[in-house]
């Protein structure tokens, strides 16, 4: 039977409060599909409500019933899942959303909401220092010289004790700057 609108509504409701039973027997009522579809007025899927709220037992239930193209869903700000955990510092949910099998994986990263903003740059906003430093380190960020790059290749140990400046600019021209040292974080004054 297809869900009305209202048992949409509550299964909106329920990912957002972290309710499982009530995801549980949205399932079994429903099925799959609709849970992967249902959208609330803003356009925030399932995923949304769940990962902004940092329930993560019910986004491992959720997550092998959608497909994996909902992990980069944007609602009406463009903002994605990933987004919301980020901006609500949930460093468990933004590394199950970054490390799921058969995801977008590190692309979620690079994904910018109408504002302009990736989710990196949301952590960095709410002053999340150890998720931005863990999205950093996600990242694959090109080596500005090829020969340090064949250095690092042939070195077998390497100086894991070497410091890592990034700049990241948002869409208003802003340069954030960040050194992450031996899994510290220093961010300038």
């Amino acid at each position: 039977m297809a869900p009305s609108a209202e048992d949409n509504d509550d299964v909106l409701l329920a990912g957002r409060y972290g309710d499982l039973d009530d995801i549980h027997e949205y399932v079994k009522r429903h099925g799959t599909e609709p849970l992967a579809v249902v959208r609330d007025e803003n356009e925030n899927t399932i995923l949304h409500m769940v990962c902004g709220n940092g329930h993560l037992d019910v986004l491992e239930y959720i997550l092998p019933l959608v497909p994996s193209s909902l992990l980069a869903a944007q609602n009406s700000a463009q903002s994605t899942p990933l987004h919301w955990a980020a901006l609500n510092k949930h460093l468990a949910v933004v590394q199950k959303l970054v490390e799921y099998p058969g995801g977008p994986g590190i692309d979620l990263i690079d994904i910018k909401n109408k504002a302009g903003h990736t989710p990196l740059g949301e952590a960095e906003l709410a002053e999340w220092d150890e998720g931005a430093t863990w999205l950093v380190r996600m990242m694959k960020l090109d080596a500005e010289d090829p020969e340090k790059e064949k250095d690092v290749a042939d070195d077998e140990v390497g100086d894991t004790c070497q410091d890592i400046e990034v700049e990241i600019q948002d869409a208003d021209g802003q340069v954030a700057k960040m050194t992450i040292n031996g899994g510290s974080t220093k961010l300038p004054s």
